[in-house]
């Protein structure tokens, strides 16, 4: 199979024969994709408009509900424009095509940045490692790169392939980004399907980010026996000089990490990460790592003092932290050209000049755009600076000056009404005021960080640094065992699970993803992860929400990845990562219809994802989504029919993908072996759906599991869950309201609560309905069918 894109040059010095002599000529010839053993699929490098079938069959079912933060647009100098009531603007647009616009923007944005970073990692690592490097992801992984197989139909065996994936990536993205241009595209379905197509192509980034890192840097292979590390501000050994990097680029800190190994200081310094730099930190030097924490972290643990170097990568780093560092006598070093804060650029500077002029003070941080330059200077420079700044670390309010602040409160309560957690500051400071600091620390744990409340303070009160000196024994004590990001999930893996999955013996995977912006504190994703393992789901983690699991202990003293096993399988706790290894979540997702239901994989995306749909009980549980990226990682399982349940703050994402619970029409679709048109329910329910508590969220995510294809057996299961937890959370004399949507048949009713249900089912004049083992919303499948019976392809 050839495609063309420009990349294999052929040079032959000398050529003669009968008709010709030819010296030094180079010839280009496009690039090659070796020949695999799947034929070619339908929709190769889909374009916007390739899969817009799939993606309104999708919006029919799952029609926006839109949450407008306001009814103005002011994008272009026709406005600003009044959308409300029904009204449109100058350019044509009504609110609703205006949202889903908005929608696109931040999808494209997420995207963009995700395949950023996949773009620098492969450049800068085939410059490291060459082109020719092999995809090699472990004896236990032979389809590796499912999305990007299933999506281009490459079939990557180097890193020279993965130069034309994000090629196609990098066009579609521009594209598509254009049509939120002032008179581009007008209909809110098409934005929406739009958005869909950004989110697979934030998906084919993400995981030529995570491939890429992983067969270069060491990363586990696939391991369910990956190292367990240390999370928490406790861990962190504040005696020596610190070295804290913050964001998602591992490159940097495996410098840094390098250099120390090279130099024999290694056992000097203290390396400890923040947010995804963090996970991948652990993933490159395993056991030796250590995770402070979430993003959600940053001015904690800055506010602690007991950094001396800050690195900053790119993504999800707080601004401002050049003037947070200052504060503290730290200095930072800006190490990517998307976040270069203001400061100095010293790429090609002498390493020993750029230490003398920030250890003097003469400037606050420096851009070091040269990995192993920057890796230089910041250990230098922690070495020299950490004794000159020892009276910062751990340099906390005592509790009698606490108080003292306390006491200026005039209880205007501006703090609270700022607070995104609506946390009772104004009450704490009064308590404290009295002498009494333990509401103050109980804030601890629900407070990201983001300093609103201060901004805003009449009185100017120092509201964090007063919640941190009050908690200052909890953050010494917070150490954690976290397992490192494994990356991949087996294909053996797959073959033993994928049958129960299908069938729905397996209730259901669930992936708890996103970002630090939790309602209630970290503890609440760990208690979920629990809960759900315990019932025998396959629980899956990556990024921030991974490092929330690991911040409980049971009765034992165990944290979840020392009480579950981290094999891909009931009862298991898989983390895979950082951000972009989300990728081998949806991977594995599409890894059961192709291994255990031995669908093409090569460019069938349509195919694959009505099987998602329709057969694999999967949900993603962003609790504390906060990005444009995490809006890109949930669209892109969107479209491969996956739902997602965001935390109370999700609802900022200005719209939810509902279905439509009281039209039976939409649940409609066909038996793809017959093509009779059946009935196939509301399973899933919703495709984006925002829960205002943990609660609704837990009960929630059984029902999102369930599927049209789940046998009678599988689907009691499912129901037991769903209805235990219902119970447990509105009480034990109640049912789920909409329990007999899901009851297709007797078979269907669990055991445990048989005579409960069916008498249920009579008050309310249910009827049986059929069940179809190959359920679709494709009309196009069937035909399919058709000709794979007939022996066609």
């Amino acid at each position: 199979m050839s495609v063309p894109f420009k990349d294999v040059r052929v040079r032959l010095e000398e050529l003669k024969s009968s008709i010709a002599e030819v010296k030094g000529l180079d010839i280009s010839i496009g690039y090659v994709v070796e020949e695999w053993e799947e034929p070619p699929g339908p929709t190769p490098f889909p374009s916007i408009i390739t899969l817009r079938k799939w993606d309104h069959a999708l919006l029919s079912r799952y029609k926006p509900l839109y949450l407008p933060y306001c009814d103005l647009c002011c994008l272009c100098t026709y406005g600003r424009c009044d959308l409300s009531r029904g009204k449109r603007g100058s350019c044509g647009l009504n609110l609703s095509e205006q949202q889903s616009r908005l929608v696109t923007l931040l999808t494209a944005i997420g995207a963009s940045t995700h395949e950023s970073h996949a773009r620098e990692l492969l450049d800068k690592l085939i410059e490291r490692f060459g082109e020719d490097w092999p995809i090699d992801l472990g004896g236990e992984v032979y389809v590796e790169m499912p999305i990007t197989r299933l999506v281009t139909g490459v079939k990557p065996r180097t890193l020279r392939d993965l130069k034309i994936v994000l090629e196609y990536v990098e066009r579609q993205i521009v594209q598509t980004i254009a049509s939120v241009h002032t008179g581009q595209e007008g209909d809110w379905i098409d934005y929406e399907s739009k958005v869909l197509h950004l989110g697979m192509l934030d998906h084919v980034a993400m995981e030529v980010a995570d491939v890429v890192q992983v067969v270069t840097l060491g990363f586990p292979k696939a391991d369910p026996e990956a190292p367990l590390v240390d999370l928490g501000i406790g861990t962190v050994d504040s005696s020596k000089p610190v070295i804290l990097v913050i964001g998602h680029n591992v490159l940097p800190s495996a410098a840094i990490i390098d250099y120390l190994e090279e130099t024999q200081q290694r056992d000097k310094v203290e390396v400890v990460g923040l947010c995804c730099t963090a996970q991948d930190l652990a993933r490159y030097e395993k056991k030796r790592a250590k995770i402070v924490g979430p993003i959600s972290w940053q001015l904690r643990f800055v506010g602690t003092g007991v950094p001396d170097v800050i690195v900053i990568d790119e993504q999800c780093i707080y601004t401002n932290i050049v003037e947070e560092a200052r504060k503290i006598g730290a200095v930072v070093l800006a190490a990517s050209d998307k976040a270069l804060r203001g400061l100095p650029d010293r790429t090609y500077a002498s390493p020993d000049n750029v230490v003398e002029e920030l250890v003097s003070g003469k400037i606050p941080g420096a851009i070091i755009l040269d990995e192993e330059r920057l890796a230089e200077v910041a250990v230098k420079t922690a070495l020299r600076l950490s004794p000159l700044r020892a009276k910062y670390k751990w340099s906390l309010f005592d509790e009698k000056t606490v108080i003292e602040y306390a006491k200026k409160c005039t209880g205007c309560r501006n703090c609270e009404r700022s607070c995104p957690q609506n946390l009772p500051i104004s009450a704490a400071l009064q308590k404290a005021a009295k002498g009494d600091v333990s509401l103050l620390r109980s804030l601890y744990s629900r407070c990201f960080a983001c300093r609103r409340c201060e901004y805003v303070c009449p009185v100017n009160i120092p509201i964090l640094t007063l919640i941190l000196a009050a908690s200052r024994d909890a953050m010494v004590n917070e150490r954690y065992r976290c397992r490192a990001g494994r990356g991949p999930i087996q294909d053996t893996e797959i073959r033993a699970v994928g049958r129960d999955i299908v069938l729905g013996t397996i209730p259901g995977v669930i992936a708890f993803v996103g970002c630090a912006n939790w309602p209630d504190g970290a503890q609440d994703v760990a208690e979920m992860v629990r809960e759900f393992a315990s019932r025998r789901y396959i629980v899956t983690a990556s990024g921030c929400s991974a490092m929330a699991i690991a911040m409980y202990k049971n009765e034992e003293g165990q944290t979840p990845y020392e009480e579950f096993s981290g094999a891909f399988e009931a009862g298991g706790l898989v983390n895979v990562g950082s951000c972009v290894a989300n990728s081998h979540i949806a991977g594995a997702a599409i890894k059961i219809a192709n291994i255990f239901a031995k669908l093409p994989l090569r460019a069938n995306y349509a195919e694959i994802a009505d099987y998602i749909l329709n057969r694999v009980g999967a949900v993603g549980v962003a609790w504390g989504a906060m990005s444009q990226k995490a809006a890109s990682i949930a669209s892109g399982f969107w479209r491969l029919g996956v739902p997602v349940i965001v935390g109370p703050h999700g609802m900022k994402y200005r719209r939810m993908l509902l279905g439509d619970m009281g039209n039976d029409g939409v649940w409609y679709g066909y038996d793809a072996v017959t093509g009779e048109k059946v009935w196939l329910g509301p399973a899933p329910a919703h495709l984006f759906y925002a829960a205002e508590s943990k609660e609704e969220a837990m009960i929630m995510i059984p029902k999102l599991c369930m599927r049209p294809a789940d046998t009678p057996q599988g689907r009691a299961i499912k129901l037991t869950n769903y209805i235990s937890l219902y119970k447990r959370f509105y009480g034990e004399d109640k049912l789920p309201p909409d329990i007999d949507l899901y009851i297709r048949t007797e078979g269907d009713v669990p055991v445990p609560y048989r005579d409960e249900v069916l008498k249920y089912l009579k008050e309310v004049g249910w009827k049986e309905k059929p069940v179809t083992s190959n359920p679709t919303i494709i009309e196009d499948i069937i035909e399919i069918y058709k000709r794979r019976r007939q022996g066609g392809s």
